[in-house]
């Protein structure tokens, strides 16, 4: 399949409802990240999502970066974190266990730098965590991240199944000029354009032992 995977860490995110011990407690969904899939670079028109098969691969992992922050609040609209500095989209898409089943109450931390290319990295300006809902969906309306220098435009998330192991990756945009040039950039991890101001990610993940 050629939707985005990641492999799990080892942190527990789930477990007693103590949101410090977690990558993020949190809410229930609102339109937030992913798709996987098909390679797309600047000029080229990027495919469908596919079918996820029975026996997939988790998502690729990534590095978190010296950006991450525990602790951050239930949230999954970050757009008054920085309101008129920069355009509005929306990133949403399923977290599926590795038999294509979807996964409901996984954590997401997610976090990006602001428009102007910052991370907030006192507070929780762009930062949240939320939980997906029965159907594993999850969504995210932010503004889009500004450019970090030495990096491609990027999102970063962290994702647990109850009981399973964390899962820490990046999300990538299509068309972006650094993607090319990004030492970290991965096809696999590229979101999907999904409608004018949308982007969709499929995440798959590693569930609960036994």
């Amino acid at each position: 399949m050629a939707r985005s995977k990641a492999a799990g860490g080892g942190e527990g995110l789930h477990g007693p409802m103590s949101r410090r011990r977690l990558i993020g407690a949190g809410a229930l969904i609102v339109p937030a990240v992913v798709l996987g899939g098909v390679s797309l670079r600047p000029g080229r028109a990027r495919a469908a999502t596919p079918a996820c098969d029975d026996g997939d691969a988790p998502t690729p992992a990534q590095t978190a970066g010296p950006y991450f922050t525990p602790g951050s609040p239930l949230k999954a609209d970050f757009t008054g974190d920085a309101a008129g500095e920069g355009a509005m989209i929306q990133v949403r898409g399923q977290v599926l266990d590795r038999a294509c089943r979807p996964v409901g109450g996984a954590l997401l931390d997610i976090w990006h730098a602001a428009p102007d290319g910052r991370y907030d990295n006192r507070g929780f300006r762009m930062r949240g965590h939320q939980f997906t809902d029965e159907h594993g969906r999850y969504a995210l309306a932010t503004l889009r991240p500004g450019l970090y220098p030495g990096r491609t435009r990027h999102i970063h998330l962290r994702a647990q199944a109850p009981g399973g192991p964390v899962l820490t990756t990046q999300l990538y945009f299509p068309g972006e000029p650094g993607n090319d040039r990004d030492f970290l950039y991965r096809d696999s991890l590229l979101m999907a354009a999904d409608g004018a101001d949308g982007f969709r990610f499929d995440l798959v993940i590693a569930a609960a032992a036994g």
